[in-house]
């Protein structure tokens, strides 16, 4: 059997919060740095406010893009008054990834113990377009890269994952046409 060649992504950081900046910014910077590392490109980069028309007009000019694959997001998944990212992002969402918070609260639980509760970590699909949301701690960004995206945005993990599926995601949209 020969080996999968691996297919990198145009994946996109943004990093929701009222005061870091692209020069402080340790969580979208890990994401950042993780997805190159693997081989992927980084398309895009952002930061705006806990505000959920901002974090959603940036989350949709994003999966309209089709060079963009896959949009990670970084922060507001909290219980505090202004963590608006499930909110802004979850309306958007075609179909529900539930098993990616499942898998994320495992992870975070051997690290955090019943701490991970204070997480709403998310994630769907978009427009043919994956979209995560993750906690806005680097910890929980290293947590959520290595312990899952790794992985499932890697054409060659087995026995299945995110990138062969890709291709498909809108199949919905195509019915009928012709």
């Amino acid at each position: 059997m020969t080996e999968r060649a691996f297919i990198p992504l145009s994946i996109a950081v943004l990093t929701v919060s009222d005061t870091r900046t692209l020069n402080d910014d340790k969580s979208g910077g890990t994401l950042a740095d993780r997805l190159v590392a693997a081989g992927h490109r980084l398309a895009d980069r952002a930061i705006v406010t806990d505000d959920v028309e901002a974090i959603r007009a940036q989350v949709r000019s994003w999966v309209e893009n089709d060079g963009i694959d896959v949009v990670l997001t970084t922060g507001g998944t909290g219980f505090t008054g202004r963590d608006v990212t499930p909110e802004a992002v979850e309306p958007l969402f075609e179909k529900r990834m539930d098993g990616f918070s499942q898998v994320f609260h495992m992870i975070s639980y051997d690290k955090t113990g019943t701490s991970t509760i204070q997480s709403r970590a998310t994630a769907g699909v978009v427009n043919a377009t994956y979209v995560f949301c993750l906690p806005g701690s680097p910890g929980a960004c290293k947590d959520a890269w290595d312990g899952i995206l790794n992985q499932q945005l890697d054409y060659r993990h087995m026995p299945c994952n995110f990138v062969e599926i890709l291709p498909r995601l809108d199949e919905h949209l195509q019915r009928g046409s012709g």
